[in-house]
């Protein structure tokens, strides 16, 4: 028999894990010992406050980020082979959706390992659901490009897309350029584009809106450092 590999949510903030996602979660994460994470310190935090009675040395973690050797990666499911399951965490949210994980999703079926994801906060999903866009046809772009020309280019793209196929467009940006992201945006789009600006999803300072461009040029919402999603349907 071998082991699952568990796609284990984690919060998208600093609250209470049992407070966004079911008790099913801390039970899986009680019975597992051996973990692929993006990040051995938050993972290690993530575990004690959702399972705060199991011991922390018992714990066999290891990295999956971008600077994982592929060859050592290939080795990180022996324990499912062996009859071992082990779970998958990302740094925030769900695994393997704008995440490194997916590599290692990717392995198991390789392998013939079955693959539970698990239920939890996803900042993509959440955004879209509260967005008031086209949850019948969106898609998601990750990273647009860092060089401000470039960004502005891919802008203009996503919105040909959008209004081509009645499709909205989903990106994120690194926390510390939202101001610049936003800029480029109101400078970039039509004035009756829709644009949806989701930040700090789950957490108490939670701030969803969606507006007009025009209507976003007369607001200056406080972004810098905030984990945001960006979407627009023209």
């Amino acid at each position: 028999m071998k082991g699952n590999l568990y796609l284990i949510p984690t919060t998208l903030g600093d609250n209470e894990p049992l407070e966004v996602m079911p008790i099913s979660v801390k039970s899986v994460v009680e019975e597992l010992t051996h973990f692929v994470v993006e990040n051995e310190k938050s993972a290690r935090r993530f575990i004690k406050k959702i399972t705060p009675l199991k011991p922390q040395p018992s714990l066999q973690l290891k990295l999956i980020d971008k600077y994982v050797d592929p060859i050592e990666v290939n080795s990180y499911l022996d324990v499912c082979l062996e009859g071992e399951s082990i779970g998958l965490l990302s740094e925030a949210g769900v695994p393997a959706v704008a995440d490194p994980g997916a590599k290692v999703v990717k392995l198991a079926h390789k392998k013939g390992i079955r693959v539970v994801p698990l239920v939890g906060p996803s900042s993509i999903l959440m955004a879209m659901m509260a967005s008031g866009m086209n949850g019948q046809s969106f898609a998601f772009n990750g990273y647009l490009p860092i060089d401000k020309s470039e960004r502005k280019k891919e802008i203009k793209r996503l919105e040909r897309l959008s209004k081509e196929h009645q499709q909205s467009q989903i990106f994120i940006e690194t926390p510390y350029r939202n101001h610049k992201m936003l800029e480029d945006l109101k400078s970039t789009l039509s004035p009756n584009t829709q644009l949806c600006i989701a930040a700090n999803i789950t957490m108490p300072s939670e701030y969803i809106k969606t507006f007009t461009i025009t209507e976003w040029k007369q607001k200056q919402p406080e972004l810098h450092k905030i984990p945001a999603i960006f979407i627009i349907h023209a």
